[in-house]
């Protein structure tokens, strides 16, 4: 079992791009680190709320999730739900979420809500978590933006395809702007490849493109393309628990090792 880490790690997970495995990697990676002896909270914000839906919460069960929160100032430690995963907690997202840009837009402090509420539970004492992952909506709007204002650190997940580095200078950009006017302690953690085929040329071609363009930001993990990561959600669990020996399985506890791994350098040097 994993050190504990010192304090609570905030990471958004990020891809304007919709299709590169963001959701599956926010499912897995939490439950991997929840495996690996880690307390994590994982925060939906994405409107199509289907890191809620994967994590066995129905949409019946979400009258108290981050669209209260971040509308009507409910506390979000009264948003939190238990999942099937010991040591895996999470805020779900609501359908009226994707309306949740308007209603909040002329708000005060509108980038930070999701800091501040954070910062809230923290100095309430409740609940300590040593990971708090956000999956974000595949864009680039005041949702992300409050994602990327709450976190520590960025994770992105890059598919491997022929257009996996279209749109990524954007998105870096956007977190550098993000560290310029709203974040200053904003880092990238690093660069995961997500649906790796070892059977197709092309992918190992992408993957070689990016670590060539990216260099040591890229995990060396590779997510590969795995049916029983695909199957997993629709029974509402990881696929670390659905099936904790497939390939996919095997891929995410090393991807969470090496995200461990990676902070206890950072934390000792």
């Amino acid at each position: 079992m994993t050190e504990k880490v010192d304090e609570m790690r905030v990471i958004a997970i990020v891809n304007q791009k919709g299709g590169v495995g963001k959701t599956t990697t926010s499912i897995n990676l939490a439950a991997a680190l929840a495996l690996e002896g880690q307390s994590v909270l994982l925060i939906d914000i994405d409107p199509q709320g289907n890191a809620s839906t994967g994590l066995g919460v129905g949409r019946q069960n979400r009258d108290k999730s981050i669209y209260h929160v971040l509308t009507d100032g409910l506390p979000l430690r009264e948003s939190i739900s238990e999942t099937s995963v010991s040591g895996l907690s999470i805020i779900p997202s609501h359908i009226d979420l994707s309306a949740a840009e308007m209603e909040i837009g002329n708000k005060e402090g509108r980038t930070v809500l999701l800091r501040d509420a954070i910062a809230e539970m923290v100095r309430q004492g409740g609940e300590k978590y040593d990971y708090v992952l956000v999956d974000c909506p595949p864009s680039l709007n005041l949702l992300t933006i409050n994602a990327l204002c709450a976190a520590r650190s960025v994770i992105v997940p890059l598919q491997c395809e022929f257009f996996a580095l279209e749109g990524l200078s954007q998105l870096l950009k956007t977190v550098e702007m993000a560290k310029a006017n709203l974040n200053p302690n904003l880092v990238i953690d690093g660069v995961m490849l997500t649906m790796y085929d070892q059977r197709n040329r092309l992918s190992s071609q992408v993957a070689d493109d990016v670590r060539k363009h990216l260099g040591r930001a890229v995990f060396k993990t590779l997510i590969p393309r795995n049916v029983r990561i695909a199957e997993a959600p629709s029974f509402g669990q990881p696929v670390l628990t659905y099936d904790p020996t497939c390939a996919g399985s095997v891929a995410y506890r090393q991807l969470a090792a090496e995200i461990l791994s990676r902070h206890q350098k950072t934390k000792s040097s």
